[in-house]
């Protein structure tokens, strides 16, 4: 009991650093022990020393349960470049192949980092401490690895060629560059750890430009921050948002190894060969404010706000049309009651005349329809005012005020909807994308294989509701879709 009290307050103050340099630290949950204190041991006989933060780090992604097990399935951390990731992971990774025989698989996405990689490591391998313990040095195309006396192996390669698939029995599984890391590779590669006794799972990179097949990381630090995952370990790293990019206070704050470790004229370059996103990405590590890869809701979250809704016979609020690429026709109904509101499909189909006639025999002139103006559904809009309905046309403003109250609605509980599967589908398979000139975002109708217009209906219908509302006196049959 007293090694294990030792061990704890050693965790607290390794932790108490890193929380003084990183940005969020999330542990998870269950750890009593950590193997670090015996890897790092390895590492100063190497002649390999980590600064503070480090030990901290170092310290988290090893921790272990009760049952000698790692207490993260997947470990992810949200580091800058050039500020000692790529050390701390060798030095890591070299001491455990040199304590048992494991196998080790490092892949980046690209073919240049993972040569990269693969280059700092064989340095590694040369160091005079190192290198009794080393084997081969495999340096053929798709085959590079570092193969140890004892039997262990770390293999290297790139994702974009396909490296990773195949494995079997990996007991150290690392996805450099997670900011571009999509959910097939997970898939691909996740299983080949299923075999080892102890496997751990890492994920390293920064945060992701919109175009990157970001989903993975940035769900993972989601869950992570809302407290929604016990199993996964997240730190994150960076600079305020906002701050000046040349602001030295700001780069101790993104780069705990500068400038010891990390020069000032290193970050200039940076700076200079960097766009103004990509420096604010990848050398200070802010993630965007609106993130195009970050789910409106998790679907734990969805099914918790799963509820009955109104009974038939009440007239809803407002209703809400969309239309998908494939000219398939969603319209939503909203009902408020006092501060709640609820939300579900009415009418669904691909007929534009059927359509037309469900809304004007149901809204009338009274009830709020609302129409996106950039929706194939705007096509109705002639029709519907010709019929003398009270249509609520959409700019990009009013879009983005649609989707911040959805948003709002979400995060205070206060939105309930009827789990149709088709709305459901939607509003999980649903990103987002910025509205610059609006200052907020939208729902991304980009991709034409993710249907969201069911969802983009409610929103709209939610919208209508709220901003449009009406007496509770008239009531109706409404037929409702379950």
């Amino acid at each position: 009991m007293m090694w294990l009290r030792l061990q704890r307050r050693r965790m607290i103050r390794g932790m108490s650093r890193l929380s003084d340099i990183a940005r969020h630290v999330v542990a998870p949950a269950g750890v009593v022990s950590t193997g670090w204190p015996a890897v790092r041991e390895t590492c100063a006989r190497m002649g390999l020393s980590f600064d503070p933060w480090q030990d901290g780090l170092g310290r988290l992604m090893l921790g272990k349960r009760a049952d000698g097990k790692f207490a993260a399935d997947i470990f992810a951390m949200s580091v800058p470049r050039q500020s000692g990731k790529t050390h701390l992971l060798g030095g890591m990774v070299f001491a455990m192949c040199i304590q048992q025989k494991m196998t080790v698989i490092w892949t980046a996405h690209r073919t240049r980092t993972a040569a990269e990689t693969f280059k700092s490591m064989q340095g590694f391998a040369a160091r005079a401490k190192i290198a009794p313990h080393v084997a081969h040095i495999v340096r053929g195309a798709g085959t590079e690895a570092v193969e140890f006396v004892n039997g262990s192996r770390i293999l290297f390669g790139a994702r974009e060629r396909g490296f990773g698939r195949g494995f079997a029995g990996i007991d150290v599984l690392i996805f450099d560059e997670a900011q571009i890391l999509s959910e097939n590779a997970m898939d691909d590669m996740v299983p080949a750890t299923n075999a080892a006794p102890n496997p751990l799972v890492l994920l390293a990179g920064t945060p992701p430009k919109p175009n990157d097949p970001g989903e993975v990381f940035t769900v993972l630090r989601q869950e992570a921050l809302d407290g929604e995952s016990t199993d996964v370990g997240f730190v994150e790293i960076s600079a305020d948002r906002g701050c000046d990019p040349l602001d030295r206070e700001q780069w101790r704050k993104m780069n705990p190894s500068f400038p010891k470790r990390t020069s000032e004229r290193a970050i200039l370059r940076m700076f200079k060969v960097l766009s103004e996103d990509s420096f604010r990405r990848e050398a200070q590590g802010i993630w965007d404010e609106v993130s195009v890869h970050k789910p409106l809701v998790t679907a734990a979250q969805w099914k918790s706000m799963a509820d009955v809704g109104p009974a038939d016979g009440v007239r809803p609020d407002a209703l809400g049309v969309d239309m998908s690429h494939g000219r398939d026709i969603s319209v939503a109904g909203c009902w408020v009651e006092g501060e709640n509101a609820h939300i579900e499909q009415v009418w669904e189909g691909s007929d534009p005349v059927a359509v037309v006639e469900w809304i004007v025999e149901r809204a009338g002139r009274r009830i709020p329809v609302v129409v996106d103006q950039m929706s194939p559904a705007a096509s109705f809009i002639p029709d519907l005012k010709a019929r003398k309905c009270q249509v609520v046309v959409t700019g990009a403003s009013q879009m983005a005020q649609a989707c911040g109250v959805l948003e709002n609605r979400i995060s205070t509980d206060s939105l309930t909807h009827s789990a149709q599967q088709k709305v459901t589908e939607a509003i999980l398979g649903a990103r987002r994308r910025p509205i610059r000139d609006a200052g907020g975002w939208a729902l991304d109708r980009s991709d034409p294989t993710q249907a969201i217009y069911p969802i983009v209906a409610a929103t709209l219908a939610l919208f209508g509701a709220t901003a449009h509302k009406r007496s509770k006196s008239s009531t109706g049959k409404v037929v409702i879709l379950r």
